[in-house]
């Protein structure tokens, strides 16, 4: 019995691909033909092949639903690793585009696909056809594929980019999940503080109002405070959208992010965080295409483009021209400021042994278990923190609000 892959069309026109093992060609041309089929095409395919069709998914031959338009992490990483499988079990790329993009669940990347294998049928190169779409696929992944077509070990490349793809997916979720906390805190604070503001303190004005006494200066204090907000609460709403809208706008543009990671850089304590962040991603790029077989100075130039930071980005390029004119890595390293002394040693060492791909992944793990404690670190400190400032908030507020009752019971008294 042989395997064997095929392409047919049922009645109502739709297509549908598959593999089945036959005795021979005409004995599944027969079969499907009595599934009311009409076969378009059958090939030979061998059992690996198969196997790999069948690890990279199932496939009717019929476009599955779309869940979402945009294209995900998640979507990229699913996408690099079902291409590797199928690659490595000798598929050719185009037959592999065709039964991923019919697995696919982001909309825009079933007619990237599309687009991939049209070009690459119009006689472009993989990586030449995947450089048309750089809101898709980044610098990394285009000097990736490059590399691997230029050495013939793609699949093995796709691999190391999948792996890459799959921690810096799992290094965000973690930050994100870190902060998430935080966040709903902070907005359930400022949301129990408005209320107190808007609704409790108006209520106490009223009654305030209704006795002949001098109220205490933190009590008129809060009450024209609460009044002010109560008045302009429009305007203020209006002013806070505004004032993020043109933030953000200015933070999209290369001197607003300039500015903003500069001084984010300069703080006390986010600062080092922000910075851990930055290396870690350096130094996870430059492992992935070092270990991929990229020469030094390219990886430079490729981390320089996609390391998403404009600083560090300017600080990479001051880096490539110095080794260009041949000084060694760990040289411009020291002498940038950037980067710790630790970092420093470890690419020496790197480069004393052969072995700088290795030293770059040790300093990435580092970096992410730095990372991941800070962030433990300060999701444990964040909420007595603000459980405190909230106490001593609303112990003013409610110190300010009783002090003229006091004062109204003496009266009375």
């Amino acid at each position: 019995m042989a395997v064997f892959s095929y392409l047919a069309r049922d009645r109502e026109g739709k297509k549908i691909a598959g593999t089945e093992e036959a005795a021979s060609q005409e004995d599944l041309i027969n079969r499907l033909q009595s599934r009311d089929l009409i076969v378009i095409q059958v090939d030979t395919q061998t059992h690996a092949e198969a196997a790999a069709m069948k690890q990279a998914g199932p496939s009717t031959g019929a476009r599955s639903k779309p869940k979402h338009y945009g294209v995900t992490a998640d979507d990229l990483v699913l996408f690099c690793r079902q291409l590797a499988t199928l690659l490595g079990a000798g598929i050719t790329i185009l037959k592999s585009l065709e039964v991923i993009s019919l697995q696919v669940s982001s909309r825009k990347l079933y007619n990237v696909l599309k687009t991939l294998k049209k070009n690459m049928e119009a006689g472009l190169s993989f990586h030449e056809a995947m450089s048309k779409h750089p809101d898709v696929f980044s610098d990394l992944w285009i000097n990736l594929v490059e590399s691997g077509e230029a050495s013939g070990n793609l699949a093995a490349i796709l691999n190391r980019l999948a792996a890459y793809l799959e921690k810096n997916a799992v290094f965000k979720r973690k930050i994100i999940s870190a902060l998430v906390y935080p966040i709903i805190l902070m907005l359930a604070s400022t949301g129990a503080l408005l209320f107190l503001t808007i609704k409790i303190i108006p209520t106490f004005a009223q009654l305030f109002a209704g006795f002949n006494i001098t109220l205490p200066s933190l009590t008129i204090a809060l009450i024209s405070v609460s009044d002010f907000i109560r008045k302009y609460m429009v305007l203020i709403v209006v002013a806070i959208v505004v004032g993020i809208y043109v933030l953000k706008n200015y933070l999209k543009t290369r001197e607003g992010r300039r500015f903003f990671e500069e001084f984010i850089f300069k703080l006390p304590l986010a600062g080092e965080f922000f910075r851990a962040i930055v290396i870690e991603r350096f130094s996870s790029e430059m492992s992935t295409l070092i270990e991929s077989g990229v020469p030094i100075l390219y990886a430079l130039e490729i981390a320089e483009h996609s390391v998403g930071n404009i600083v560090m980005g300017g600080i990479i390029r001051n880096i490539k021209e110095d080794v260009r004119v041949g000084k060694n890595l760990h040289t411009p390293l020291e002498n940038s400021g950037f980067f710790e002394p630790m970092v420093v040693q470890m690419v020496t060492i790197g480069e004393e042994i052969g072995e700088l791909s290795q030293m770059f992944k040790k300093i990435n793990i580092f970096y992410q278990d730095y990372v991941d404690t800070f962030l433990t670190r300060f999701t444990a400190m964040f909420e007595p923190i603000i459980l405190i400032f909230m106490g001593v908030v609303i112990g003013i507020m409610v110190i300010g609000m009783f002090l003229p009752i006091f004062q109204i019971s003496k009266i009375s008294g």
